[in-house]
């Protein structure tokens, strides 16, 4: 028993076949503006906390998600900051 060919497509709209080409590697990430990147002094002895938590939890969240490494994420989440000037 032999298989059944693949259909064939013919693309007749080139400019619509590259632009669903081009949509479907687009990617969004939003950022808060008003999202506190760094912690806020809690008065207790030893060194301060220098990100907050929500800041932890989005750059962890981007490693998971992307499957990178550390330092690799610190990068990423760098540039995202440079582009959404939040730094």
């Amino acid at each position: 028993m032999s298989k059944p060919s693949p259909a064939r497509y013919r693309t007749t709209n080139w400019s619509n076949y590259t632009a669903s080409l081009r949509k479907r590697g687009s990617l969004l990430i939003l950022l808060d503006k008003d999202m506190t990147w760094l912690a806020p002094p809690d008065g207790s002895p030893g060194r301060p906390a220098v990100f907050s938590d929500a800041a932890i939890q989005f750059c962890l969240t981007i490693k998971v998600l992307f499957k990178l490494p550390l330092r690799r994420t610190t990068g990423m989440v760098a540039s995202l900051m440079k582009l959404a000037k939040l730094d």
